[in-house]
């Protein structure tokens, strides 16, 4: 089948029959044709599809789904970079199995705008996503999602919500703002050494890794430059901790700019010679996690980072 423009399908399968029904012949096709292919799901699904294809495997690329489907923002970025490398010219087309086994309700909902998104990040393009999604472990809610976040579903019709309708919904479920604690820093302009001097010590007592440590330092001090550039020159970063996670949060006290929102601020790579846009996309490349509220009035942005295991 030809298509030229961006598509982006979901694949409900309930048995390794059906999972290769619906994705051995997309690979082949897409060897047939010239595209790059690239197959990211389990260890499992990997075996299956090596073995069917044979020797034509050696044509495609395959990665472990749980590599590569980390934290939201970082899976996406890996796959602009995947399709970078492939040139303008050729079109690529993935078998992107979501990874939502192991996952609390809060990172679930921050996986599912992830999908949505993939519409807006790859609009314009050629390319072609399948992710499959195996109704025999999955919960029903994961599923029924599915038809929601895709276009076209490989079985059946979808009830497709646009990405910013979607968004939205998941954006009113995002945990609540932080009350004010003991280990509350804040800031203004002038004073952006002090924040920083003080979060690295903060994240050092609560046993982040150096490395972590690092990116929490340059991922909260981006999110309060913007704060200071777009929010009214002030604000206070709010930090928490918890078995899971290391929290900071960054509100300022209100818009002093009348500049337009991006819609989907940091989701998706800014164009390099953009002038405006990395701040984001940078903060949620080094952030496990981003919870964001906006509001002209005041806005909070949550980083977490997840403490590493006892």
């Amino acid at each position: 089948m030809t298509r030229t423009r961006f598509v982006h399908q979901a694949l409900r399968y309930g048995s390794d029959t059906e999972f290769l029904a619906g994705t051995a012949g997309f690979v082949t096709e897409g060897l047939d044709a010239g595209d790059a292919v690239l197959a990211v799901v389990s260890p499992h699904n990997i075996t299956l599809l090596v073995e069917t294809l044979g020797d034509r495997s050696r044509e495609a690329e395959f990665a472990d789904a749980h590599d590569w489907h980390d934290y939201p923002s970082r899976t996406l970025g890996r796959y602009h970079a995947y399709c970078d490398r492939q040139g303008t010219g050729r079109r690529v087309r993935v078998v992107g199995e979501p990874v939502w086994a192991g996952r609390d309700a809060f990172e679930t909902r921050e996986w599912m705008p992830y999908e949505s998104l993939l519409n807006v990040a790859f609009a314009g393009t050629g390319h072609w996503i399948l992710c499959p999604y195996d109704t025999r472990t999955l919960p029903s809610g994961i599923v029924r999602t599915a038809a929601r976040t895709h276009p076209e579903l490989a079985d059946g019709a979808a009830d497709f919500t646009g990405p910013a309708d979607f968004c939205a919904e998941c954006d009113a479920l995002r945990p609540g703002r932080l009350p004010a604690g003991p280990d509350d820093l804040p800031f203004a302009r002038g004073g952006s050494a002090a924040v920083r001097q003080g979060l690295a010590e903060y994240a050092r007592r609560v046993g982040l890794p150096e490395q972590r440590t690092y990116d929490l330092v340059a991922a909260v001090h981006e999110s309060v430059v913007n704060a200071l550039r777009y929010g009214g020159g002030r604000g206070v970063v709010r930090l928490r901790s918890d078995p899971e996670y290391v929290i900071c949060e960054v509100r300022d006290e209100g818009a002093h700019s009348s500049a337009p929102r991006s819609p989907f601020p940091g989701h998706l790579p800014p164009e390099p010679r953009a002038p405006g846009g990395h701040g984001m996309w940078l903060v949620r490349q080094l952030t496990d996690l981003v919870s964001a509220d906006l509001d002209p009035s005041g806005s909070a942005v949550q980083l977490y980072f997840r403490r590493p295991a006892a």
